[in-house]
Parts: C-alpha cells; structure tokens; sequence
C-alpha cells in the first residue's frame, strides 16, 4: 500500500482510527514519525472519542516535529516514563518529561519557553510545510484519503476468518446482520469504517484550524505569524 507516493511503514491500521489518521494525515506520507498511536489507541484506549483522537493528531505530531527543530532525540520522552506518569490527566503524553523539555529549551537558549510554546513553535514550521504542499498542488483533503486495504475488511475471505470479531463489531453499532450475507457484512462495516475516517479528518481539521479541505485558515495563519502577503495571495487566488 502506499498513500502520498510513499510506502506504508509496516503497522496493520484495520483495527485502530486513530493510526489510520496517524498515517493518512502525515504530512509526508504514511510513516509513524508523526503520530504513532496504535498502542495508546488499541491497547491503553487513551482516546476513545473522535475529540480525544483529534487532539492527539494534533499534538503528537506537533511535539514530534519540534524534536527535529531541535535536533533531539524522543526517546527520553516516552520510553522512559516517570513511575507516576499513569496518574497524570493525560499519560499518553508523558507530561513531565515535556515540561522537562521546556526547561532544557530554556536553559541552553536563555528564551523562556513553556510547554504549550514548544508547541507553537512547530505549528508555525508544521502549517508552513502544509502550505508548501498545497502550493504543489498537494495538501488537501484528497491527498489525506487512505488507501482501500488499510481500514478493511477487504474481502469476503477476510471477514469470514475473523467473522466472530466482525459480527460482534457490528451487532455494537446497533446492526441487524441475522439475515446478512458475508457480502453485505462486508459491505455494511466498510462503510461505517469509510465514514467513521471522514469524521475523524473533521475533527483533526478543526483541531488544527485548517478549513474542510485541509488549508490552513486565516485566522490560523494570523495567529502563527504565517499571514504575509506571499501565502495570502495564493490561498486566496486557489480559494
């Protein structure tokens, strides 16, 4: 599978929204640089709401573009976690070792910086690459689409080998599927699939302050320093 032209690192998507989102909505095509949540989604469940999962599509990739804006490493971050990190409002994000962060900014630079600033900072390099995209004909909604295996199920053969786990799917979402031919199971839980990812990029999208189609809005670009004339006028002869 590929999406953006590139390849697709090598974690099963079916079963967790927020990892389809995390490799869809990269920037760069489906890689975990950015968002890698399967484990905080499917195993944790840290984000059971499309709100939850927006947030964290928006925040993890923030965080992790300001570790390449400042040539350090994530892994002090969330592999070594504090004992108490479980009790913390949002552990997924391991707090402490981002206020950490923040206070190693500010000591080797001497500007003061918080936690929610290191996050700005990237917005600003994040929504720029965005727009860079969309200047190349990129960076819209269509480009955000996942490619058709990688929500499934696929195939007939496919449901039926997981048919157990497939029909109790359904059966929760208030299905009536007695009566269902494996094909219109199928049929029945991709859509649902399908329309559960376009809300998902809804709700990112708003997270972000990016318009229905993926482009950063005005008020965003005013907000980040990015409304000068050059970005303006393009978005607005596009628009």
């Amino acid at each position: 599978m590929e999406a953006k032209g590139l390849e697709y690192s090598e974690y099963i998507t079916k079963e967790s929204l927020a990892q389809q989102g995390g490799y869809g909505l990269a920037l760069k095509g489906p890689q975990h640089d950015e968002a890698w949540l399967i484990f905080l989604d499917m195993v944790h469940n840290f984000m059971p709401t499309f709100e939850q999962k927006a947030e964290a599509l928006h925040w993890f990739p923030m965080f992790r573009t300001w570790f390449g804006l400042n040539g350090l490493c994530k892994l002090p971050w969330n592999d070594i976690v504090p004992e108490d990190n479980n009790d913390t409002p949002e552990p997924a994000k391991v707090i402490k070792h981002v206020q950490w962060y923040s206070e190693y900014y500010s000591s080797v630079t001497g500007r003061s910086a918080t936690e929610e600033e290191l996050i700005t900072m990237s917005e600003r390099v994040y929504n720029l690459q965005r727009l860079f995209c969309y200047r190349l004909g990129f960076g819209t909604r269509a480009q955000d689409a996942i490619p058709y295996r990688s929500a499934g199920p696929v195939t007939v053969e496919e449901y039926k080998s997981r048919a157990k786990r497939y029909d109790e799917q359904l059966s929760e979402l208030g299905m009536e599927i007695t009566n269902k031919s494996t094909d219109e199971k199928v049929t029945i839980l991709r859509k649902h699939r399908e329309e559960q990812y376009e809300k998902l990029i809804d709700a990112v999208y708003k997270r972000r302050g990016w318009d229905d189609n993926g482009v950063p809005t005005m008020d965003t670009l005013k907000r980040l320093g990015l409304d000068i004339p050059e970005i303006v006028n393009f978005i607005k002869l596009d628009g």
